[in-house]
């Protein structure tokens, strides 16, 4: 007898699910021919369904295991490991593709359950850091367990997102709600120093979502309040700013998640255009991807966005509850391929 789903929705579920047990490739670059193709598509994951193994996805449907699906995702990066985690509602996704298995951070009862996660970031000596905007928190997980909290009580008011730099060990954490950067010490967790105050201003910021660094250390915040993208050097200085409120490209009305490729190029999401915008480092406008709708390289709501070791580019979709995997074709890629 089935304890998880009834019939009727086990039907459904099977029929909708079933002819993607081993989905065909789909060949979808940007821009299109006869241009050279930059950006390439490569798979959207919706959770359990795209995750385990076909036999196991069998054995999900028909034995005791229960089918997991995104909630509300916002957050992604992905590790050394290339175990990629998704920011959820009430859970962090742990994802191992190669594998075909998952897990989840901060869903257990007591220190370092999370609410609403929204910003991640990982280690190479494999500590996650997660925001959670409910609790006004950064928690620090080890071996999938809680092992400290970043900054002091009260110091944040919706901490946002993270990035982390190896080099000069230290974590920047996005405040929204206070309009700053704060700046850890990856070893000991120490303040370091803030950057910003709430203005329009250069260097000021209204409400900063998402950040990121490049190769040379350089910090580049989404300011999405003020519809432009500020990047700082490692002392905090300002370098520059580009960006504005507009609906051309090149412009920006809802600007989140960031990311920065191998070669230093800027990816912002726009989640009004519904697309990702590629600038140069100097902030030039190169190109964009995506578009709104729910099928394979369209967007809908995009949020978090990151791009790995291996220039793969993560986004995630909030109303299509899922993230897409794309392929940047540059040098690196191309270097792999011969």
């Amino acid at each position: 007898m089935l304890k998880k789903l009834s019939l009727i929705t086990l039907f459904l579920v099977f029929a909708a699910c079933a002819p993607e047990l081993e989905k065909k490739p789909i060949d979808l670059v940007w821009p299109l021919p006869p241009d050279e193709p930059r950006i390439k598509y490569i798979d959207y994951i919706r959770g359990s369904i795209d995750i385990v193994k076909k036999k196991k996805f069998i054995e999900t449907l028909f034995g005791e295991e229960r089918i997991d699906i995104f909630i509300k995702p916002y957050g992604v990066t992905v590790d050394r490991s290339n175990r990629i985690y998704i920011t959820d509602k009430g859970r962090v996704w742990v994802i191992d593709l190669e594998k075909g298995e998952y897990s989840f951070l901060g869903a257990e009862p007591g220190i370092g359950r999370v609410d609403n996660p929204v910003g991640v970031a990982a280690s190479s000596d494999g500590r996650v850091f997660v925001a959670d905007v409910s609790q006004d928190r950064v928690f620090v997980y080890k071996d999938g367990k809680a092992v400290a909290l970043l900054g002091q009580q009260g110091e944040f008011k919706t901490p946002s997102s993270i990035a982390i730099d190896e080099k000069r060990r230290r974590i920047y954490v996005a405040d929204s709600n206070s309009h700053v950067i704060n700046v850890y010490n990856l070893d000991d967790y120490s303040k370091i120093m803030t950057i910003g105050r709430r203005g329009h201003e250069k260097g000021e910021f209204n409400f900063p979502t998402n950040i990121a660094l490049n190769s040379e250390g350089l910090l580049h915040v989404v300011d999405t309040g003020n519809w432009r993208i500020q990047v700082f050097d490692p002392e905090g200085n300002l370098v520059r700013t580009f960006g504005q409120i507009g609906d051309v490209p090149g412009t920006f009305t809802r600007p989140k998640g960031i990311g920065i490729d191998s070669e230093d190029n800027i990816y912002v999401v726009d989640a009004a255009f519904e697309n990702v915008q590629i600038f140069n480092k100097e902030g030039q406008l190169l190109m964009f991807f995506g578009g709104p709708g729910i099928e394979p390289g369209q967007l809908g709501l995009p949020a978090g966005l990151y791009i790995d070791h291996e220039d793969r580019i993560y986004v995630v979709e909030q109303l299509n509850k899922r993230f897409q995997i794309f392929q940047y074709m540059g040098k690196k890629w191309k270097e792999k391929q011969k």
